[in-house]
């Protein structure tokens, strides 16, 4: 092990003993930081509106302040822009992470306050690195450095220099000096705005350094490797860097891509861990790389609840604290952050694989299903059907999105599945049927609506043409960071975008 990895050794007994605590105790520990967040925001106009100061339980809370969205608290978010204090949280805040929604055109904004940052973003970043050493005690990771791709950041001049940009962009800006030891690519290049100039200035800026991690999101860092490959004339990732061990991602489902990421890095020496974190927040952590569940991470400044599928849309629906869940259920999350988010439905539905310690997997978002007609399809669904088509059909797809086919007088309903593949199937019709089956396979209401084609007909794949969805996100501004294909759509306006263009 070498000096930085073992000086992070020390601090791994101090940290497995808080971990172990708040997942024995989660109530517990998740109380202390609910009745620390209602203090600290009880003089702002929002704690002041809502009574802040009488709340004495989470009761109380839950009948008073709504359950909100972004829509709910963007006047809020607008005058803090301007420069207003005390609205959401206490003080002043200059920095806010925008978004990478990609069904509206105008992006949000998500208030930034030193304690967020630093207690949870930053103590989420430091936890992967612990859960990933105590995987691999053995790890050169140290030895060379991790290439992070991030966003971009830019000052909004108009607004009394309140700054503005990707979150990641913020967490690379601000770490330490000493950090560029072992990160690459060099700061000013990490933070540049233009997707493309960025790609290829962190391509001539890796190649020839000893790269041992990267962290982003599995999309956009593959787009690198190909960028990479371009100009390196290499067959593989192993031959540019054949030190790299881990790959760190998160944003969008893994499974789409790690066929891709196999063949671009076959070697021995290669893992992957998943982490859970947003501009709302850093939330959970792969602790087990054998387990595909992350750990929630309960002793960060954020106080969690948890709303069944059924109740979305009731501003004052049943919620559930960590420790009433029930496993393998479905639930929106709704957090309570040091950021001034208040009972915010962040739009990603999760469920639990276990109780103490509390692991989670993602299974879709709030806003991206498909319930056309009864089905009730989910992202998870989606992801795990076209996984597992893909292997046995032997194709490779880049991205995809699916949407309904409204019935007709003359047809019935059905799902379009637009698929840009990167190793398209023999036999597409054959490879439709076996999507299908797998969906089927994943989702009984779908399988019930299937039964006989009473009131659903079979898939059907669309072939999109190389590089739509680059192509898409460029025109919307969207390309690099976290910004993400819409996997599934309730409505035919992204997907009849894509077919136009």
């Amino acid at each position: 092990m070498d000096i930085i990895g073992s000086l992070i050794w020390q601090f791994i007994k101090h940290r497995r003993k808080a971990i172990e605590h708040f997942s024995i105790h989660p109530n517990k520990v998740q109380e202390t930081i609910f009745r620390k967040l209602i203090r600290e925001a009880q003089n702002t106009e929002w704690g002041t509106a809502y009574g802040y100061k009488e709340i004495d339980r989470l009761q109380t809370f839950c009948d008073r302040v709504p359950v909100s969205s972004y829509e709910d608290v963007q006047p809020y978010v607008q005058r803090m822009l301007n420069g207003e204090t005390n609205i959401l949280w206490e003080g002043r805040i200059s920095s806010f992470a925008k978004s990478s929604g990609t069904t509206n055109s105008q992006s949000k904004y998500l208030p930034l306050t030193p304690q967020a940052i630093e207690k949870n973003h930053y103590q989420g970043a430091r936890d992967t690195i612990l859960f990933y050493l105590m995987n691999k005690p053995n790890s050169s990771l140290f030895t060379g450095k991790t290439l992070t791709l991030g966003g971009s950041q830019k000052v909004k001049k108009s607004a009394r220099n309140i700054v503005e940009g990707d979150l990641s962009s913020f967490l690379i800006k601000d770490t330490p000096f000493f950090v560029d030891f072992v990160r690459a690519p060099k700061r000013d290049i990490a933070i540049m705005s233009e997707w493309e100039a960025k790609l290829e200035a962190i391509t001539r800026d890796t190649l020839h350094k000893n790269i041992t991690g990267i962290s982003g999101a599995p999309a956009w860092v593959l787009t690198l490797f190909k960028k990479v490959l371009e100009v390196s004339g290499k067959e593989t990732i192993t031959e540019v860097w054949p030190n790299l061990e881990v790959f760190m991602h998160g944003g969008i489902n893994f499974e789409p891509y790690r066929e891709q990421y196999k063949k671009l890095i076959p070697s021995p020496i290669m893992s992957y861990q998943e982490i859970y974190n947003a501009s709302e927040g850093f939330f959970a952590i792969q602790s087990d790389l054998t387990e595909n569940a992350m750990l929630l991470m309960l002793d960060y400044p954020v106080f969690y609840e948890f709303v069944p599928l059924s109740d979305i849309g009731n501003p004052f629906p049943k919620t559930y604290t960590v420790e009433e869940v029930e496993t393998n259920k479905n639930y929106a999350i709704i957090i309570s952050t040091a950021c001034g988010l208040w009972r915010y439905m962040i739009g990603d539905t999760v469920m639990f694989t276990s109780k103490y310690p509390f692991k989670i997997k993602i299974t879709g978002r709030t806003k991206y299903y498909i319930n056309a007609f009864g089905e009730e399809l989910i992202a998870d669904n989606a992801e795990n059907a076209i996984a597992k088509a893909c292997q046995k059909m032997g194709a490779v797809v880049r991205e995809y999105t699916v949407a309904p086919i409204f019935m007709s007088s003359k047809s019935k309903g059905a799902h379009q599945w637009l698929i840009e593949f990167e190793k398209q199937p023999e036999d597409l019709a054959l490879f439709a049927v076996e999507l299908d089956k797998c969906v089927q396979e994943q989702n009984s209401d779908y399988e019930a609506k299937r039964y006989k084609s009473l009131t659903m007909d079979c898939l059907q794949v669309s072939v999109a043409r190389k590089n739509l969805f680059y192509d898409w996100l460029k025109l919307k501004d969207k390309l690099g960071g976290q910004n993400k294909i819409p996997r599934l759509q309730n409505n035919r306006l992204i997907i009849d975008e894509l077919l136009n263009l």
